[in-house]
């Protein structure tokens, strides 16, 4: 085998996206921790916040209009409104037009543990992010990429 190096990079800080890897999974890594507490995944978490987040739009909040607010598939999207479902966090009744759809709603118990997650995860976010010295333009960069 040839000691030929067959990467671009001289050194593995060298390439964006495994430092952005890195960089994602730490991140990960940290919100784990921060929702343990409260016996949250991320995505359960991140399907609640994005649930609280379309009702404070005074919209009907559907399935639908979840998984697309978060990106999350919507056969996950529905698994988890189930799974928050069955801890008494959300609640689904059925549309009056659609009969096909589902209106999501926070119960009580679910906005106080969103709430109380919320909290932990901006205190964590703030001070992870403090060592950016824009984060403004980092956001801004951050939608660029995700544009197709």
């Amino acid at each position: 085998m040839t000691k030929k190096s067959i990467f671009k990079y001289d050194s593995p800080q060298e390439s964006t996206g495994l430092l952005l890897w890195k960089t994602h999974n730490y991140w990960q890594r940290e919100i784990r921790k921060c929702l343990k507490s409260f016996n949250l995944t991320h995505t359960q978490f991140v399907i609640l916040a994005n649930t609280q987040w379309l009702l404070m739009q005074g919209k009907e909040v559907k399935q639908i209009s979840i998984a697309k607010q978060a990106d999350v598939d919507i056969m996950m999207t529905s698994n988890i409104i189930r799974t928050l479902e069955k801890k008494g966090y959300l609640a689904r009744k059925p549309h009056p037009i659609n009969t096909r759809a589902k209106l999501v709603s926070l119960t009580p118990k679910g906005f106080d543990i969103l709430k109380k997650a919320l909290h932990e995860v901006e205190t964590f976010d703030k001070k992870f992010f403090s060592k950016l010295t824009n984060v403004t333009r980092f956001n801004t960069a951050l939608l660029a990429l995700l544009k197709n």
